[in-house]
């Protein structure tokens, strides 16, 4: 940025607040990450199901406000097939996998294959939008793949983590419904914001899993082997649905509106880092050394694909 010429001032000086947009980006990351440890405690006491469900009651009673200006708009735009696109990728499946994912594998892990999803998007953006991938692209996403696959092997089966290979794996193919809602998100853009489109989603996730709580075999609740209050999986439920939904997205796009979006998207890199931070201090969640290299593996992808010259 051009410096700009001194002039003398004699009043006192105007506090520089621009470090808020930073703190807001990195606030929302703290949110984002937090979410994978919301889930492990709300899976403590309820099913994968249960707690979908509530999370998309209590997202759709934050949203309640938007509803009438909200159904006058999808009259108005359409794309109605889309929309049914976007929502069944996320959250229905996303979500039912994500959920079943965490009752066989950390928050640690899951948060580090969650890291795929910016490479997966850029794959399927490939040949449905035409968007190019750069020789270091694909080079990122094929270290960051291997470090997940390493990451995944390395882990061992414990009380709170019975199958951490097929969790990570379900939690692999929920990033892959990620990538295709954002590249159906993208186009929904053009007729739709993104609060309406958080919106429809959380409608459409309400739907989805009120009715599979009438699916007759549940997985029984979690065990993590920490001492939890009753209300601790409830208390999840609502943080998931209140401040996930809704407070990661205000702080993101307060960040996003003061700083190029090149700023913003770096900062979704700190999410494997600071779930990984999240499992292991509140969760005591146990990480190999050889998984802290696998991690590594993946941070390095993720950094190489998003190289700009």
């Amino acid at each position: 940025m051009p410096l700009k010429k001194a002039s003398v001032h004699m009043g006192p000086s105007r506090p520089n607040f621009s470090c808020l947009p930073h703190l807001a980006l990195f606030l929302a990351m703290c949110v984002w990450s937090s979410s994978f440890v919301a889930l492990r405690i709300a899976l403590s006491g309820l099913t994968p199901i249960e707690t979908m469900a509530g999370r998309m009651l209590t997202a759709c009673l934050v949203f309640l406000p938007l509803w009438p200006a909200l159904i006058r708009a999808v009259r108005r735009n359409g794309q109605t097939g889309l929309l049914l696109v976007m929502g069944l990728c996320e959250p229905c499946l996303y979500f039912l996998l994500e959920t079943h994912a965490l009752q066989l594998t950390t928050a640690s892990q899951a948060g580090m294959v969650s890291s795929l999803l910016p490479l997966l998007v850029a794959v399927a953006a490939w040949p449905i939008l035409g968007e190019r991938i750069a020789l270091h692209g694909w080079l990122g996403y094929a270290l960051a793949a291997a470090g997940v696959v390493w990451l995944s092997l390395a882990a061992a089966p414990a009380e709170s983590a019975p199958d951490p290979i097929l969790g990570n794996g379900l939690e692999a193919l929920a990033m892959t419904c990620g990538a295709f809602y954002t590249i159906a998100a993208r186009r929904l853009s053009r007729f739709y914001n993104a609060l309406q489109i958080t919106a429809i989603q959380s409608g459409m996730g309400l739907a989805f899993f009120s009715l599979l709580l009438f699916w007759p075999s549940q997985p029984q609740p979690l065990s993590l082997g920490l001492d939890l209050p009753v209300w601790g999986p409830w208390a999840a439920v609502l943080y998931l649905g209140g401040c996930v939904t809704f407070g990661g997205y205000g702080l993101y796009n307060y960040g996003v509106q003061r700083l190029s979006a090149g700023q913003a998207a770096a900062y979704i890199n700190l999410i494997p880092v600071i779930t990984l931070l999240m499992g292991v201090g509140l969760l005591h969640e146990v990480f190999l050394a050889t998984q802290y290299m696998a991690s590594a593996l993946v941070i390095a992808g993720l950094v190489l694909s998003q190289w700009r010259r």
